[in-house]
């Protein structure tokens, strides 16, 4: 049986592009148990139904934030949320980036679109607190310069190096272009301690990872974030399953190890 969701207030909204914008929630009475980050709630947007979204900030007042791309019926009614409306919260649900085991080890971060959105807590952390891990490196990726998230916020991360290009440039465009596995090439990282955390589309995954496997990544040191098909966060209902693996539960995050053999298992 699922928990019912819990009342949380929508107290700031932000524009990252013009589909896509960030809410900060509050807890309306008591809050949901604490998240990592790289975990996920199922959002509620009353008259419409629910979908996941991880948690893209996690505040110290006990709120979260959430980013949300406006494509479908439940996602458009969460992104048109404003300040004062109520959400509907369940979770925390499934693994998290655990960031904590990459102590000692270079930090290779990269990010497809609204993909920024699961690991931006896990790049805040380890900019916050830099002491236990070697060089941080930020790798980001988009289709346009105005798909770009955080691109204020980006530009303040102290990291040994971070990286941005876009697919399609526009006429005001001055960084580069291509996909985001060229960038690879300019972090700096010793690949056998490094620690990788990747998030975007699944064709991107595959690209990064094989990448960072071909440069000497361990796969249990690449860490992915599948969120395929997820509908009660449950792993009662199989929408998410992954040959032995059910994302909601296993999941999201899971080493490429794990991932790589069932992810090219032909589906019939």
């Amino acid at each position: 049986m699922t928990s019912p969701p819990v009342p949380y207030r929508v107290v700031a909204r932000w524009a990252e592009t013009p589909d896509t914008a960030t809410l900060r929630l509050e807890p309306v009475g008591e809050p949901l148990e604490p998240f990592s980050p790289g975990q996920f709630a199922m959002v509620w947007a009353f008259g419409r139904g629910e979908i996941p979204l991880s948690v893209s900030s996690i505040p110290t007042t006990g709120g979260l934030a959430h980013t949300v791309r406006g494509v479908g019926a439940v996602s458009e009614g969460l992104y048109a949320a404003r300040p004062g409306d109520v959400l509907g919260l369940r979770g925390p649900y499934g693994t998290g980036w655990e960031l904590e085991r990459a102590a000692g080890r270079d930090l290779v971060v990269v990010a497809g679109g609204i993909g920024l959105a699961p690991l931006r807590p896990l790049i805040r952390d380890a900019v916050a607190d830099p002491g236990p891990y070697g060089r941080l490196n930020v790798l980001l990726g988009a289709r346009t310069p105005a798909d770009l998230l955080a691109k204020y916020e980006t530009r303040q991360w102290k990291t040994a190096y971070t990286g941005v290009t876009v697919d399609r440039p526009d006429g005001r465009w001055a960084g580069q272009v291509g996909v985001v596995t060229r960038l690879l090439g300019q972090a700096r990282f010793t690949p056998r301690d490094t620690t990788a955390f990747v998030c975007g589309p699944e064709p991107m995954i595959r690209a990064t990872a094989r990448d960072l496997l071909h440069r000497g990544v361990p796969g249990e040191h690449i860490r992915v974030s599948l969120e395929r098909n997820m509908r009660c966060a449950t792993g009662h209902c199989g929408h998410c399953q992954l040959g032995p693996l059910l994302l909601c539960r296993d999941g999201p995050v899971v080493s490429w190890d794990r991932a790589e053999p069932l992810l090219y298992v032909r589906e019939l």
